[in-house]
C-alpha cells in the first residue's frame, strides 16, 4: 500500500510509456509547455466534463463524469472522464451471482464500465490501454467489484474501442505503476535520446534531444545550431 501523500497521477502512466524522461521532466522536475495536440486534447477533456450534467440516467445506465479515482495498492489518483454503471440487477439480493456493486441511493447492482475520451486515433502503444486500465483497477479497488471491459473513445474517429480488461493488460498496468514510483523516487531524470516521437512532444525545446545525445558534444550541438540560425552552408563556419 502507498501513503496518500505519495499518489501519483494516472495520466503519469501515459507520460511514461510514451517517454520516460518525459514522465521525469513533468513529474519531478514539474515543468510543462503546451503545443498544438496538448491543447486540443485539454479542450476535449474540457469538452467531455462541460457537456452535460456530472451525473444522469438512462434507463439501465447511469453516468458520472468527472468522478474521482484512487487506488493506495497501485499508488495512483486521478479523474475518469466517465464512468457509466451498467444495471445488471434489479435488486441487490441478487449477490455476487450478478456481479456489479451497489450504488448510494439507487435499487439495483450496477457494472461501472470507464470510457476514456482521446484526441486523435489509437495508438499503436499500450499507453491509452494501461491509462484506461489504472481507471478500472482504481475503481475495482473503491467498489470492491470486477470491471471486465471499458473503452477509448477517439475525436477524429468518433467512435468507441472497445478494450478488454484481460490479465495481461492488467500485469502491464501495474509494471506501469510500479515502474513510475520508482522514476518518481529516484528523482533523476533519464538523458534524451532522439526518436521520430519527438517531433511530437510538447517539450520538445526544453528536452533538447539532440544537445543531451549521449554520441553528441556540446560543441558540436552548439555549433550545427548557429550556423543553422546563420544560414551558413554545411561546410562553413559559424
Amino acid at each position: 500500500m502507498v501513503a496518500e501523500d505519495a499518489l501519483l497521477p494516472v495520466a503519469a502512466l501515459q507520460h511514461l510509456l510514451f517517454c520516460p524522461r518525459q514522465c521525469a521532466l513533468i513529474h519531478v522536475e514539474r515543468v510543462w509547455a503546451d503545443n498544438d495536440l496538448t491543447v486540443e486534447g485539454s479542450f476535449l477533456h474540457r469538452k467531455v466534463d462541460e457537456t452535460g450534467p456530472r451525473s444522469e440516467s438512462r434507463g439501465d445506465v447511469r453516468v458520472a463524469r468527472g468522478l474521482a479515482l484512487r487506488s493506495l495498492r497501485l499508488g495512483l489518483v486521478g479523474r475518469a472522464d466517465v464512468v457509466e454503471f451498467h444495471r445488471v440487477a434489479e435488486s441487490e439480493d441478487a449477490g455476487s451471482l450478478a456481479g456489479g456493486t451497489a450504488l448510494p441511493g439507487v435499487s439495483g447492482l450496477w457494472r461501472p464500465y470507464p470510457v476514456e475520451h482521446k484526441r486523435g486515433r489509437p495508438k499503436r502503444d499500450l499507453s491509452d490501454k494501461v491509462q484506461l486500465c489504472a481507471q478500472a483497477l482504481c475503481l475495482e479497488e473503491m467498489l470492491d467489484t470486477e470491471i471486465p471491459e471499458g473503452a477509448l473513445y477517439y475525436g477524429s474517429r468518433r467512435r468507441r474501442l472497445t478494450v478488454e480488461l484481460d490479465s495481461q493488460l492488467r500485469t502491464a498496468t501495474e509494471r506501469a505503476a510500479a515502474e513510475l514510483h520508482r522514476l518518481v523516487g529516484l528523482g533523476v531524470t533519464p538523458r534524451a535520446e532522439r526518436e521520430p516521437k519527438c517531433q511530437r512532444c510538447s517539450l520538445l525545446e526544453i528536452c533538447l534531444p539532440e544537445a543531451m545525445a549521449t554520441k553528441r558534444s556540446a560543441r558540436d550541438y552548439l555549433r550545427k545550431t548557429l550556423r543553422a540560425a546563420a544560414g551558413a552552408q554545411p561546410g562553413q563556419s559559424p
